[in-house]
C-alpha cells in the first residue's frame, strides 16, 4: 500500500524504507510504531512514531484535500490522548500543504528548521563511483554496523539490530551498501530501499566513517547508492537532509542530486 503511494515529484514522503529501517527495533517494535488512519474502509494515512515525539506521516494520493481526514488527524495528533503523540513537546513531519497544516498552525504549533529534500533522476545509467562497493550480507553485518556507528555518534546499530531489519518485508527490496577504500578499510555506509519498479527509492541512512572524511567517500557511496536503486527498478533516488547540514546537502548535489524546495516540519513547544 506504502508503495503505490509513491511517485516521482513529490518532496520524500513517508516511504516503505522508513518502515525498513525503523525495523532494525524488531517486528512488535515497528507494529507498535505504526498509525493508520482509514476512511470508507481504505487506508488514507500512516504515521510511524519514530521516537518518543516525532510523529512521520504519509498520506494517500489525492487524499491531502479530503478536510475531514484532515481534521481527524490533527485532532489526533494534538490530543495525548488519542495514543499518536505525548503530552508536551512533538514534532510532526508531514511533507504536503493543506487543511492539516494550517490546522495545526491555528491550534499553536510551530514551523521547525527546514530540510532539504534532494532527487536524482534514474532513466541514465550510473557512472562508476570509482571505490569499491560491496553489498553487505550476513557475513559482513558487524562491519556494517561499526562503520554505521563511527558515522553517526549516538548510533546505536549493531550486527543484531541489522539483521532485525533484514527480516522486515522492505528490506526484500533494498540492500546494504560499504565503501573500502584502497587499503581495503571500510569508510562509508548507506542503505537503498526501493519501492517497486518505476517508483522513486529512498537513500536512508548514509554515512562515513569519522576517521576517513574529506577524501570523498559520501559522494562515492551516494553514487553507488543511486546505481544500486537504479538496478532495482527505481525511476529516481531521493534524500533528505537537515538543511543547516551544508556539508551533507554538497554531498548529494556532487553526486547528481537535485535539491527541491526546503520543507519544514510542525513542532508544539511543551
Amino acid at each position: 500500500m506504502l508503495r503505490e503511494w509513491q511517485h516521482d515529484g513529490a518532496s520524500v514522503p513517508l516511504h516503505p524504507g522508513d518502515l525498513g529501517w525503523y525495523w532494525r527495533f524488531g517486528a512488535e517494535a515497528t507494529a507498535k510504531a505504526v498509525r493508520i488512519w482509514r476512511r470508507d474502509g481504505r487506508i488514507r494515512a500512516l504515521g510511524l512514531l519514530d521516537g518518543s515525539g516525532l510523529a512521520r506521516l504519509g498520506i494517500a494520493p489525492g487524499a491531502a484535500g479530503d478536510e475531514d481526514l484532515a481534521r481527524r488527524l490533527a485532532a489526533d495528533v494534538s490530543q495525548p490522548e488519542r495514543g499518536v503523540l505525548p503530552q508536551g513537546t512533538a514534532s510532526v513531519e508531514a511533507r504536503w500543504r493543506g487543511v492539516f497544516h494550517e490546522l495545526l498552525l491555528d491550534g499553536g504549533w510551530e514551523l521547525s528548521k527546514p530540510w532539504t529534500p534532494l532527487v536524482r533522476d534514474l532513466a541514465e545509467p550510473v557512472a562508476d563511483c570509482g571505490v569499491r562497493i560491496e553489498t553487505t550480507g550476513p557475513e559482513q553485518a558487524s562491519v556494517r554496523a561499526a562503520v554505521q556507528r563511527a558515522a553517526f555518534s549516538r548510533s546505536t546499530f549493531t550486527s543484531e539490530r541489522w539483521h532485525a531489519m533484514t527480516t522486515g518485508p522492505p528490506y526484500a527490496d533494498a540492500r546494504c551498501l560499504i565503501a573500502y577504500d584502497d587499503h581495503g578499510v571500510a569508510v562509508a555506509t548507506a542503505t537503498v530501499w526501493s519501492a517497486g519498479a518505476g517508483r522513486p527509492g529512498l537513500l536512508e541512512p548514509m554515512g562515513v566513517h569519522r576517521d576517513h572524511r574529506g577524501h570523498g567517500y559520501g559522494r562515492a557511496i551516494t553514487v553507488a547508492s543511486a546505481a544500486a536503486l537504479r538496478e532495482l527498478g527505481s525511476s529516481s533516488a531521493t534524500v533528505c537532509t537537515a538543511t543547516a547540514n551544508v556539508g551533507g546537502v554538497a554531498t548529494y548535489r556532487s553526486a547528481g542530486f537535485r535539491p527541491l524546495p526546503d520543507v519544514r516540519d510542525l513542532r508544539r513547544n511543551a
